[in-house]
């Protein structure tokens, strides 16, 4: 539970373990149910595409998500993948909102083990590919 009391749902460790382990997800987005007591399960997809993945992030909305990010290194020295973790936090999102996520983020960030990279985002750009790749690339 959050410092907020808002608790994590067990259908957001499952979809991680499958993500992490199965690798049958590519990337899942968290939200607060409507009574904001809960994080629950929005959505979760097997696409590949990071594209597809930031379309999935709402304009005037907060949301978390893990993404599964793969990258290429220079000199041929193969690909690797970190999983990654999104608070999405639009400057434009109500300040409620803004509040309730801020304060029950670390709830869902500890209860998701291998965590390799943290990302914060309030606007598209800072959740670009490149800058993503950026932050993966120094850890």
């Amino acid at each position: 539970m959050s410092r907020s009391g808002v608790a994590v749902s067990n259908e957001c460790q499952e979809a991680f373990h499958a993500l992490k382990l199965g690798k049958s997800v590519k990337f899942i987005i968290f939200q607060l149910n409507d009574t904001k007591t809960e994080i629950v399960v929005s959505s979760k997809s097997s696409d590949a595409s990071y594209d597809s993945f930031l379309a999935e992030l709402p304009e005037n909305d907060c949301r978390y998500a893990v993404y599964d990010f793969e990258y290429e290194l220079s000199g041929g020295e193969g690909k690797r993948s970190k999983i990654c973790f999104y608070a999405w936090s639009p400057d434009n999102a109500p300040v409620r909102s803004k509040m309730v996520y801020a304060s029950s983020k670390d709830a869902l960030r500890r209860s998701l083990n291998g965590i390799a990279v943290e990302i914060q985002g309030t606007d598209f750009s800072e959740v670009a590919y490149e800058s993503v790749l950026d932050k993966a690339l120094r850890r």
